[in-house]
């Protein structure tokens, strides 16, 4: 209880009174603006003329539950269209339109869509968490229908905007402290008698994980130092990877421990030869998380193969459940649709009962600053082309000099304590060599922790 108490404590002194840089980001509700909004109506009025429908049209019977089987496309005639348009609820309409974005039926698609906006845009429907998490969908639905790759990038509101936001769905839910909980146990205990640490980082993004993991180092009884090596995908990111390892450097100097910061950018896996492997070396990669803006499978593939060549003690591996590199492949759209569908759902539920009244206002900020620009993400990445699935399916490949390990019964036992400080359905699942953060039925995060096969014989 008394880590947990210090690692809120240390998060909060090194977020407080920060001067962040904003990013070139999309505002939440600018994803689907004003103008999309008039193309919307104008289609609805335009096509909802379903006799000109092929009967490639996909349909599905009104009054159905989320637990309902996916629908086939083709199931009616062009006649029965509009009306079934007209009767269906909102997560018919929602499977209807995945169908139809899958057997690229734009016509019908972009009429669903149309229809979804009507129903959701409705005052009485706006005050329903599921009915705005429903129209994130709506809107990935509509760029996947106008083939609008460019739209599924990361939001503009800035880092300091943005920052409030994340310490409320900090204290809220513990799908953040999960993952960092357990990479910097793994770390610990990794490195336990080793004095110079040496952690590769994939997205360090404002840098938090890193304050506590210094507090806990700088107890031990021998003088041990942390030095952190950012990757950076994108270089319009340097300054904001900068301003968090000045962040991060005053911390360290705040409580006498010897850090030293600096940042790699990666462009293919040969980059990774320029790192000094004279330290204790541990690979750090936090993929698909809510709070961190989508990096695609090829910069994933990179960043493990070239971490690889460096042989690290560890691997830590934290995946969004939706996005596990071992079932991903195998799914049509429209089964990807329905999974993040409920995987999401599940995600806002957990937050809406953590939520009191007076807080609603938080928890429409998460949604639009978190979980709406997540949804496009997710809907974006799935891959569309025979090839791009074939590829995907091909990531796991990346980890095969490496081999998961057991999580210590410390480490479980640390996420349990945990979970337990929140409200509602949250419990961890320690099934072979993965610790999964769960609410109720629904996973939500997985960490696993691997090493280099060559050094574990």
């Amino acid at each position: 209880m008394e880590k947990l108490q210090a690692y809120r404590l240390g998060t909060e002194c090194f977020l407080q009174g920060e001067d962040l840089i904003s990013g070139n980001t999309i505002p939440g509700d600018e994803i689907l603006g004003n103008e999309n909004l008039v193309r919307l109506l104008q289609i609805e009025t335009e096509l909802m003329d379903f006799a000109s429908i092929s009967q490639d049209s996909v349909s599905a019977s009104p009054g159905s539950s989320p637990e309902k089987e996916l629908m086939s496309p083709g199931m009616v005639q062009a006649t029965q269209g509009s009306e079934l348009v007209e009767d269906s609820s909102v997560i018919d309409l929602l499977v209807m339109g995945a169908e139809a974005v899958e057997a690229r039926n734009w016509v019908l698609s972009l009429a669903i869509v149309a229809k979804l906006n009507c129903l959701l845009n409705d005052g009485e429907n706006s005050d329903n968490p599921f009915n705005r998490l429903a129209f994130f969908f709506t809107q990935g639905l509509f760029h996947r229908s106008i083939d609008a790759p460019e739209m599924f990038r990361e939001p503009v509101t800035g880092q300091a905007d943005i920052l409030p936001i994340f310490q409320v769905l900090q204290e809220l839910s513990p799908y953040v402290k999960f993952a960092h909980f357990t990479a910097n146990q793994a770390i610990l205990e990794a490195t336990e008698g080793d004095q110079e640490i040496h952690v590769i980082d994939f997205d360090i993004m404002e840098g938090i994980q890193w304050p506590p993991l210094m507090a806990d180092l700088a107890a031990r009884k021998n003088v041990v130092s942390l030095r952190v090596t950012a990757i950076i995908t994108d270089q319009k990111n340097l300054i904001s990877v900068q301003q968090t390892g000045r962040r991060l450097k005053e911390f360290a100097d705040s409580i006498h421990f010897p850090f030293i910061i600096d940042h790699l950018v990666m462009v293919s896996d040969n980059d990774f030869e320029s790192i000094n492997t004279g330290h204790t070396l541990i690979a750090n990669c936090m993929m698909h998380q809510l709070h961190i803006p989508k990096r695609n499978l090829s910069q994933v593939k990179t960043f493990i193969d070239g971490v690889t060549k460096l042989s690290p003690k560890i691997l830590i591996l934290v995946e969004e459940e939706l996005f596990r590199f071992t079932r991903t492949p195998s799914m049509s759209f429209v089964e990807f649709f329905c999974e993040a569908l409920h995987h999401y759902a599940a995600l806002s539920d957990s937050l809406v009962s953590s939520f009191c009244k007076n807080r609603e206002a938080g928890l429409r900020q998460i949604e639009k600053e978190f979980i709406g620009i997540r949804i496009l993400d997710t809907l974006g990445q799935f891959p569309s082309a025979n090839e791009e699935k074939r590829q995907w399916g091909k990531g796991f490949d990346c980890l095969r000099e490496f081999k998961p390990i057991n999580l210590s019964f410390c480490n479980i036992s640390q996420a349990k304590s945990l979970v337990s400080l929140f409200r509602g359905g949250y419990w961890v699942q320690n099934e072979k060599w993965k610790l999964t953060l769960y609410w109720k039925s629904m996973p939500l995060t997985t960490a696993s922790i691997w090493v280099p096969i060559s050094t574990s014989r």
